[in-house]
C-alpha cells in the first residue's frame, strides 16, 4: 500500500524532503515519525498513521514533494493508538438547527490522519491560523505533546574537507531568500556606536530576580524593547514594500523577527506584538522561540508576519556587520559584541564604558540616509536609558 504526503498546513501545497527517519524493512507503529519535511522554512515530522513494515521509499532527501504524492509503500493495516486521557472538555459549537458538533478546524487530510491515529482533534491544540490543527500538531500530540528541548551545546557545522554536501533543505531556502533580497533591495548600511554601560549594570542587577521567575534575561530583550519604541517614533521603518501594488505599507503592529542559528541554517522566528509585552515577557518569548528553532521544531506561525528584524553576532564575537534585509521588510539591525572602551566623560576625563556597535541596513527605495540616521538615534536614546524600558 502507498502512503501519500498529507496536508502540512493552510495554503501549503509543496514541501521538500529533508531526511528519512525510517528505512525499508523497518516495522513502524502509528504515530512514529517517518520523514522530516521542510515547508516555509519550518521543519516538521510526518507521523505514520499505520502499523506495518516499510516496503520501499519512493522519494529522496532534497526532493520537492507535492501534497498527495506517494512517498513510501508498506505492508500492514491501519491501526489505532491509545491517546492520552483528555484533561479538558472539547469545545462545542451549535449549528442553526440545534445540532452540536465539535468546533475544530482542520484539513480533510489531517482529519483522516487523526482518525487513522485514533486521535480526537478536539483535544489537539492547533498552531495554524485561527487555531487550525496542522499535521505537526498531531505529531506532537501522539508523542504526548512533549516540547522540544534545546541541545546542551550548539555546534556549528563547519564542514569536512574532501566531502560534497547536497545543496538542499533549509540551506537552499535561505539561499533563495537571500538572493531575492539582494537582487530586489538596494541596501545601504549605517553603523553607529552606543554606550550601554547603564544597560550592562541593569541587566546584571536583574539577572537573579528574573532567574527566580524562570526567565533567562539576555541583552536581546532590551534591544527588542528599544527597537519597538524607536519604530513608533519613526513609523516608516516598521514597513513593508508591496511592489506589485506600488504601496509602502506602514504597519501598526510590531512583530520583531529574531535571527537564530538553527542546526540547518539561519531562521527568523517572530516575537509577535512586542509593543504589548514587558521585558520579562519578551525574554520568555525569545527563549521559547530560540529553543524551538535550535531543536529544529519551529512552528510555522512563529516564522510569519515579521515587520522588523534583529540579528546578533555578539555572542560569537564581531563588532559590526552588513546584514541582509529580510524581504519584504525595509530594515534590519545587527548587534555586535559589547566591549569595554576608554571614553571621555562630560568634563573630559577618561573613563571606562561598555560600547556596542549597531549595524543597520536599510532599503534605499523607502528610506533615505536622514531617516536611517534618525531611526538609529532613536534606538540609541532608548538604550542609554534602559530603566525606562521596564516601564510600560
Amino acid at each position: 500500500m502507498d502512503f501519500k504526503l498529507p496536508e502540512l498546513g493552510e495554503g501549503v501545497y509543496e514541501a521538500e524532503a529533508v531526511r528519512w527517519l525510517v528505512k525499508p524493512g523497518d516495522a513502524v507503529k502509528p504515530g512514529q515519525p517517518l520523514l522530516e519535511v521542510l515547508t516555509d522554512k519550518a521543519t516538521m515530522e510526518v507521523p505514520s498513521p499505520f502499523a506495518g513494515v516499510i516496503d520501499a521509499l519512493a522519494i529522496e532527501a532534497g526532493q520537492k514533494l507535492a501534497i498527495g504524492q506517494a512517498i513510501l509503500s508498506y505492508n500492514g493495516g491501519a491501526a489505532k493508538t491509545a491517546t492520552p486521557a483528555p484533561v479538558v472538555a472539547p469545545l462545542k459549537a451549535t449549528r442553526d438547527n440545534g445540532e452540536t458538533t465539535t468546533a475544530v478546524k482542520a484539513a480533510p487530510s489531517v482529519r483522516l490522519l487523526a482518525r487513522q491515529l485514533g486521535v480526537d482533534l478536539a483535544f489537539v491544540t492547533g498552531s495554524g491560523p485561527h487555531g487550525r490543527v496542522l499535521i505537526d500538531d498531531l505529531s506532537h500530540y501522539v508523542s504526548h505533546d512533549k516540547p522540544p528541548t534545546a541541545p546542551t551545546a550548539q555546534i556549528l557545522d563547519v564542514g569536512t574537507p574532501g566531502t560534497r554536501v547536497k545543496f538542499a533543505g533549509l540551506r537552499r531556502k535561505i539561499a533563495e531568500h537571500m538572493v531575492q533580497s539582494k537582487h530586489t533591495i538596494p541596501h545601504y548600511s549605517y553603523v553607529d556606536e552606543c554606550d550601554v554601560t547603564d544597560l550592562v549594570k541593569l541587566r546584571e542587577a536583574l539577572k537573579e530576580p528574573f532567574a527566580k521567575k524562570g526567565t533567562k534575561l539576555t541583552f536581546l530583550a532590551f534591544f527588542v524593547k528599544a527597537v519597538v519604541h524607536a519604530l513608533k517614533e519613526v513609523p516608516i521603518v516598521n514597513a513593508t514594500l508591496d511592489e506589485a501594488a506600488g504601496v509602502i505599507v506602514l504597519h501598526d503592529r510590531y512583530h520583531i523577527g529574531i535571527a537564530v542559528a538553527a542546526p540547518g541554517g539561519l531562521i527568523v522566528p517572530v516575537v509577535r506584538d512586542a509593543d504589548k509585552k514587558s521585558v520579562l515577557d519578551i525574554a520568555n518569548e525569545i527563549d521559547r522561540l530560540s529553543t524551538n528553532a535550535r531543536a529544529g521544531k519551529p512552528k510555522l506561525d512563529d516564522l510569519r508576519d515579521g515587520t522588523f528584524t534583529l540579528t546578533s553576532i555578539g555572542n560569537i564575537g564581531g563588532l559590526f556587520a552588513t546584514p541582509i534585509i529580510h524581504t519584504p521588510q525595509v530594515a534590519i539591525l545587527g548587534l555586535g559584541k559589547i566591549v569595554p572602551r576608554p571614553v571621555f566623560d562630560a568634563i573630559g576625563q577618561v573613563i571606562r564604558a561598555e560600547i556596542v556597535y549597531l549595524s543597520f541596513s536599510f532599503d534605499h527605495r523607502v528610506l533615505d540616509g536622514a531617516l536611517g540616521a534618525t531611526f538609529g538615534n532613536a534606538v540609541i536614546a532608548r538604550l542609554k536609558n534602559p530603566a525606562a524600558l521596564l516601564i510600560d
